[in-house]
């Protein structure tokens, strides 16, 4: 909601303080400079780009008015740990081996929809349990190997972030293109049209400018920021389930195992003590 009111409010401004100098809103709708900016910045975009984060810049841009990373969501990772590690504890490791081969079909991840819809998230957390019940691996070396694939997942998480701060700053130079061959039309002109459509043309040729400004720095490099904290929050719930899942192959319990995820977790949604230890109980 608050990004909906973000956007309202570089409009309102932007637009409100041009009417109120006694501009004409007409005058800004330049579909052509649009054309030029928007068509220059998405050929640039998939030129220095994989398919893949092209798709997921998409996705992440159709989403980014919401976000799963909520409170009720840290819980229900923390609350499927603890059931999987609970059944192994009590069960032995091979209890959990139906569990981990076949998610989808396990009572215990099935009740998770959230968390079994994210692929990448499932098979983080089925590959260690794997690993874990292998019994061949000690503490310290689990956690080593969770830190190499973290920097790895790290990377990928923020390169789409990255990609369109890239953009967002080459935006500007677009509108001065588009600024540009305006000018180049306007000069071809001279002397076969009125001054004052002559200025109508040039005024459309700054139109190009000052677009590309705007998107820039109105809406492309918030959304490059947007982007980014979300692939921090996604990393974060990685992290947390790291430390569960070391804590609990160094022989903790179930129930402090999930408090060690817990206390990674970002403070702004993180479930209180009692929170895990109620949602647990009723686990």
């Amino acid at each position: 909601m608050i990004k909906i009111i973000g956007i309202i409010v570089v409009f309102a401004c932007v637009i409100g303080g041009f009417i109120l100098s006694h501009g004409k809103v007409a005058a800004l709708f330049q579909p052509f400079e649009v054309l030029i900016i928007g068509g220059a910045s998405l050929g640039a975009f998939l030129q220095a780009n994989t398919p893949s984060t092209f798709m997921h810049v998409l996705k992440k841009s159709l989403k980014m008015f919401s976000s799963r990373f909520t409170h009720t969501f840290y819980l229900e990772v923390l609350k499927m740990l603890y059931e999987i590690l609970n059944k192994s504890r009590r069960e032995g490791m091979m209890a959990i081996e139906s569990d981990v081969e076949d998610p989808a079909a396990s009572p215990i991840f099935s009740k998770y929809p959230g968390i079994l819809k994210d692929t990448g998230m499932t098979a983080y957390v089925c590959d260690y349990l794997r690993i874990m019940s292998s019994g061949n691996m000690a503490p310290h070396e689990l956690e080593g190997l969770f830190d190499m694939e973290l920097n790895s997942l790290k990377e990928d998480l923020e390169h789409p972030a990255h990609a369109v701060a890239r953009i967002a700053d080459g935006m500007p130079a677009m509108g001065i293109v588009a600024a540009v061959l305006g000018i180049v039309v306007t000069m071809g002109l001279l002397g076969q049209v009125e001054q004052s459509e002559l200025g109508g043309h040039v005024a459309a040729a700054l139109v190009g400018t000052f677009l590309g400004i705007l998107a820039a720095y109105g809406f492309f490099g918030p959304l490059a920021t947007a982007i980014e904290h979300d692939a921090k929050e996604e990393l974060n719930v990685y992290e947390a389930i790291k430390a569960c899942l070391v804590a609990s192959a160094s022989g903790m319990p179930p129930t402090l195992a999930v408090e060690f995820g817990r206390k990674v977790l970002f403070p702004a949604h993180r479930p209180s003590f009692s929170e895990l230890e109620q949602a647990m109980r009723g686990s």
